[in-house]
């Protein structure tokens, strides 16, 4: 192994020691470990960057709330915890997002409920959990081609940003799943203040560069002021915490619905990539794909019992809050301290104000971190590899999703690497490049 390539597993360095990674030596140095991963390594950078995913984050949880009951005040506090706990651990931004595939047959569905949704979540949980305890998910990682991941990465990074357009361009009805008329120019909410805020980010923080970023708690302040009234409504203390009573038939249709489709997801995105992503901003936080699959597992094998949303880390969560200054575990555990304070202090009463947030700046948020996430792209320098980027993403954006543009990924890759075997001379690069 070349020990000056810090993107090497393996990397050698007083950081990384050859076969201690985090993973293993974080209980011998239990104090230091902690201190380290929590240490903030800007004040307002990391603020800014624990603002950086809430573009996914609220829209989901929203619209949850308010078209299925999710309890809001619940879901704050065990985010909170997650965040709290991944951020010592792993001593990088890394997210707690909603599984998305699960929310959204189940912002679609009517007869999709809060119970199905959690028999889905510890499905889901408990899959990846055994994949992550019998390593072979550490066999995926190093399996599935470089260019595949970063076809995943692009197609929900567009998706993102997509989207983001979207709620920008037009007004949004999160509780029925519905995009309405134009958005307005001028008012709290109007086109003209999403403008100016993208035009902020991009004058302070350019293409990408790691400089602070001002202003992205205006949001919060303008959802006070769109609706002062909202602070009448508040209920002091958290939601009653209960187990959850799941029937047979909503474990059945959870599984159906909810888990089949989410499981390719979270082991692409949620895993597989965030490692992938990890490495390439961190070089020297070297954490095993097995470490973060149990991650997901513990976090939803406790949390939707308790009736909280089901969640994963996430390559976009992670790119959004390295986009906005993030460089920590302390940049998560500043937003996880936020959540748990307002779900004990608030518990799901918290939702008026989330309702007045205006949904133009949300999608300035959301904008960025799909296009840092695409962005992830840009070291794929052959024309094979290129062509397998493409081919997955445009499989993945048109509908079929990311587990058939895996799959027509894997497969071109191993046509290509076919022809490589008859005529290696043919295709130098897909030869000589090496999956990290």
């Amino acid at each position: 192994m070349d020990p000056q390539n810090p993107q090497n597993p393996h990397h050698q360095s007083p950081e990384n020691p050859p076969g201690n990674p985090i993973s293993q030596r974080f209980p011998h140095n239990l104090w230091g470990t902690l201190k380290d991963n929590l240490s903030l390594r800007s004040k307002w950078g990391e603020l800014n960057g624990a603002m950086g995913d809430l573009g996914t984050y609220i829209p989901i949880v929203l619209a949850l709330t308010l078209a299925r009951n999710l309890d809001l005040g619940t879901t704050l506090i065990f985010t909170g915890v997650y965040n709290m706990v991944t951020g010592a651990i792993y001593g990088v931004p890394m997210p707690v997002q909603p599984m998305k595939s699960i929310a959204a047959v189940a912002i679609a569905n009517p007869d999709f409920g809060i119970p199905e949704v959690m028999a889905a979540g510890i499905c889901t949980a408990g899959i990846l959990l055994v994949l992550g305890v019998t390593q072979l998910m550490e066999l995926v990682y190093k399996l599935i081609p470089l260019s595949v991941v970063r076809g995943i990465q692009l197609s929900q990074g567009l998706a993102f940003a997509m989207a983001a357009v979207k709620h920008i361009r037009k007004e949004q009805d999160f509780a029925k799943s519905k995009t309405l008329g134009d958005r307005p120019w001028v008012g709290l909410d109007g086109l003209l203040l999403a403008i100016v805020c993208a035009c902020l980010i991009i004058v302070v923080n350019g293409g990408g560069e790691e400089r602070e970023n001002e202003g992205r708690d205006l949001g919060l302040i303008l959802a006070f002021v769109r609706g002062p009234k909202v602070v009448k409504g508040f209920k002091f203390g958290p939601s009653p915490i209960h187990v959850m009573k799941i029937s047979t038939h909503s474990w059945k249709d959870g599984f159906i619905r909810g888990t089949i489709p989410q499981l390719p997801l979270s082991i692409l995105n949620s895993v597989v990539a965030v490692c992938k992503l990890s490495a390439d901003l961190f070089p020297t936080k070297y954490f095993s794909a097995t470490s973060v699959s149990v991650s997901v597992g513990m976090m939803n094998l406790v949390g939707c019992w308790f009736g909280a949303m089901p969640c994963c880390h996430g390559a976009g969560g992670l790119a959004g809050q390295y986009k906005f200054g993030g460089r920590s575990g302390g940049c998560v555990a500043l937003l996880g301290m936020a959540k748990l304070i307002i779900g004990i202090v608030l518990g799901s009463s918290i939702v008026k104000v989330l309702d007045q947030y205006p949904v133009g700046v949300l999608g300035v948020l959301l904008l960025f971190a799909g296009l840092e996430l695409a962005m992830a792209c840009r070291d794929m320098n052959t024309k094979e590899e290129s062509f397998v980027l493409l081919l997955v993403t445009s499989v993945s954006l048109v509908g079929s999703g990311a587990s058939i543009g895996f799959l027509c990924g894997i497969v071109a890759h191993f046509l290509l690497t076919l022809r490589i075997l008859d005529k290696p001379q043919s295709f130098p690069g897909l030869w000589t490049r090496r999956n990290p």
